[in-house]
Order: structure tokens, then sequence, then C-alpha cells
């Protein structure tokens, strides 16, 4: 399951960094989404 978190971690950086990029007052909560994410997969390690 490691690998699977290996391709989404990259997959949604890039997403919020585009639209940072397009929407820049979205900062807030595409960083919040990111971390809620990131923390999610890491608890449950990947198993959803």
């Amino acid at each position: 399951m490691t690998a699977n978190l290996i391709v989404i971690q990259p997959l949604v950086a890039l997403i919020a960094g585009v639209l940072i990029l397009i929407v820049p007052r979205l900062l807030n909560y595409i960083v919040a989404l990111y971390l809620i994410l990131v923390g999610i997969l890491g608890l449950f390690g990947g198993r959803l």
C-alpha cells in the first residue's frame, strides 16, 4: 500500500500547486485539505 502513497502525494501536491497559481485566495483551504489528506493517509497507511 505504500506504493499508493508514493503516487498520491505528488499528484495531490501538483494539483494543489496549480490551483494556488490559478486562484491564490484558495491557498489556506488547499493547504488545510492537503495536510488533512496526508495525515489521514499516514494514519491509516493507505488502507482506505
